[in-house]
């Protein structure tokens, strides 16, 4: 339950950040022509896919952090001895990546494939990454330790 409720938090972060990157990407010539001339130069997407793939890792980067700090100290509290450690970080961070492939691919499916607003389309990206996420935080990150493998010194 408390995953969830942080969950929830963390979705507000990560739904507002994305909003406002995408907003400010989209008004800044600088970026649009970034996007322009890598979109061009890769033939990887089109500038407006490659904007909302950016705007979406800025939000994922503040969301992630958030999301450790308090599912350490609160959802996996005995797991993580309720100190922060930057090898338990990093591997959730990591772990987080298949989160954040998933929420991407949703995000950019669901808007320009089904045609959905982005509003929506980012609640679909969310909803997707939640089930990756809670999985891997679950079975990897914070899975009961030995003695011998508390993460001291990281």
């Amino acid at each position: 339950m408390s995953f969830a409720l942080i969950g929830l938090i963390n979705t507000a972060v990560d739904y507002a950040f994305f909003l406002l990157a995408r907003s400010l990407l989209q008004h800044a010539p600088a970026a649009l022509g970034l996007f322009a001339t890598f979109s061009a130069s890769c033939r990887c997407g089109r500038p407006d896919t490659i904007l909302l793939i950016a705007a979406n890792m800025m939000s994922w980067i503040v969301a992630v952090s958030g999301s450790y700090v308090l599912n350490s100290s609160i959802t996996f509290a005995a797991e993580s001895g309720r100190k922060l450690s930057r090898r338990h970080y990093l591997t959730f961070v990591v772990s987080g990546i298949a989160g954040l492939i998933a929420n991407t691919a949703t995000l950019v499916f669901t808007a320009q494939v089904l045609g959905l607003s982005v509003w929506l389309a980012k609640a679909a990206a969310i909803l997707a990454s939640f089930v990756v996420n809670f999985s891997l935080s679950h079975f990897v990150v914070f899975r009961v330790r030995g003695a011998d493998d508390t993460g001291e010194g990281a």
